[in-house]
């Protein structure tokens, strides 16, 4: 049933009468459910004379305020500023294989592979395979007997995709939750280490130094942190090859693809990521898991350039969602078991304010990043040659809405060099309320984002 409180507030909206300015706002935020809500002025002043060439105050507007986007890029917060972000990636991440945005088109030619990094098993969990594609029992086994616990280490069911279960360890006490943490927690170390590796792996398959290598070549990427269903991180990156002067210049003629992906999995396999002995866990040496995936990026074929863009991009706008537990921090452990989360992340996230109660792993800041599960990296990165920015990407964005601004006669067109901008701002609150989010889902043509609005409870 909607929600009543929805429904009031679309009928109070509508019979506003600054509805038309609100929807405008509502319009050039592109629909943001969460936008930040500032009160100020701004005056465009002529350097020379002293005149004021154009004022702005938001006395003026809906609720005294200017209503701007939140700029989020998780879609479980704000879909619209989510899909902002998912499109800037693509374009970032495509301008690095097929050129654009600054890059030129014959880095098209440059080796480049579609590597994914997986974890090592922490214990069974419940998954869904397939095969020809019928689904296949998730873990059946004729002699699987018990485990320690008493727990049988089969299971036959055929699992659907979007099944609570899946990720589920089939025993939770066997289940090493600790290493799980760890894992994630040394994630952003190991890919450092594997970097490193792939770097001197190249030098010494060609009778090179480390030093002696960047006078050849450059290893450029781009990469995207993906959660599995059972809680861990992993990789999915773009690896390429340039010369010494990035995407400009072509790479030498013997650093071709099969030998990067020699590299690739050389690298893979030797790094590993010490975590020291704690009182009741032994010392570990974590590494990549053995699912190592190596494939080709091509401009034609299976995989090809536009696709691994998309790839990528879907993944940049998510976190652990999938995994069951929440979008935003969780101050103490005692937060934990008010949250309703099912017992396998309610576990992950307490296994990590246990841990970082313990001095050695105070630098890894496990309880500021429970509700990642442990994992504090950047989920989406890039080398600094592999590609533009995506705070050019935003300025390019920002210069257009400036000048269709100036077009349609909202702004005067005047010389940035020569005028001073006088502006004041202060936060005044930030979201938007049930019903004008479905006001704005409407607006901005995206009506299945309205549902979920109408669906909500309270206020």
């Amino acid at each position: 049933m909607p929600n009543p409180h929805a429904v009031a507030g679309i009928i109070t909206r509508l019979h506003d009468p600054q509805y038309a300015r609100w929807a405008a706002q509502i319009r050039a935020t592109g629909g943001c459910r969460q936008p930040i809500h500032l009160r100020g002025r701004v005056r465009h002043i002529d350097a020379a004379t002293g005149d004021v060439l154009h004022t702005y105050n938001t006395s003026s507007e809906p609720g005294g305020v200017l209503r701007v986007q939140c700029k989020t890029r998780r879609a479980s917060r704000c879909p619209a500023c989510a899909e902002i972000y998912r499109a800037d990636t693509y374009q970032l991440i495509r301008a690095g294989l097929a050129g654009g945005k600054g890059v030129p088109e014959s880095v098209s030619a440059h080796p480049a592979l579609f590597v994914t990094l997986t974890a090592p098993s922490f214990g069974a969990v419940h998954t869904r395979r397939e095969q020809g594609g019928k689904v296949l029992p998730c873990h059946p086994r004729r002699d699987s007997g018990t485990c320690p616990h008493g727990r049988t280490l089969s299971c036959t069911a055929r699992h659907g995709d979007e099944e609570h279960r899946l990720g589920e360890p089939l025993c939770p006490d066997c289940y090493d939750y600790a290493a799980s943490v760890l894992f994630n927690a040394l994630a952003p170390e190991l890919w450092r280490r594997f970097t490193l590796a792939l770097r001197r792996n190249l030098a010494k398959r060609h009778g090179l130094t480390v030093k002696e290598l960047g006078e050849h070549l450059v290893i450029s990427f781009a990469k995207v942190a993906e959660y599995q269903r059972r809680g861990v991180v992993h990789f999915h990156a773009v690896i390429r090859l340039d010369g010494p002067g990035g995407p400009d210049t072509p790479p030498p003629a013997w650093a071709e693809r099969d030998a990067l992906a020699q590299a690739v999995r050389h690298a893979a396999g030797a790094v590993t990521a010490p975590a020291p002995a704690l009182p009741g866990e032994p010392a570990r040496t974590l590494r990549w898991g053995t699912q190592l995936d190596v494939r080709p990026i091509t401009l034609h074929g299976e995989l090809t350039d536009q696709a691994v863009a998309g790839y990528i991009a879907k993944y940049a706008t998510k976190a652990a969602e999938c995994v069951g537990t929440i979008d935003r921090r969780i101050r103490s452990a005692d937060e934990v078991s008010g949250l309703g989360l099912r017992e396998h992340p309610r576990r992950l996230i307490a296994e990590c304010f246990r841990l970082a109660e313990l001095d050695r792993l105070n630098e890894l800041r496990l309880a500021q990043w429970a509700h990642m599960l442990g994992f504090r990296g950047h989920f989406s990165t890039k080398s600094r040659r592999y590609s533009t920015t995506l705070g050019a990407l935003r300025a390019a964005r920002v210069d257009h809405m400036r000048d269709e601004e100036i077009s349609t006669g909202r702004l005067p067109l005047f010389d940035e060099d020569t005028v001073l901008v006088v502006a004041h701002w202060e936060y005044a609150g930030k979201g938007l309320s049930a019903g004008d989010q479905v006001l704005a889902a409407y607006l901005t043509g995206r009506p299945e984002l309205a549902t979920s609005a109408l669906a909500e409870v309270g206020p």
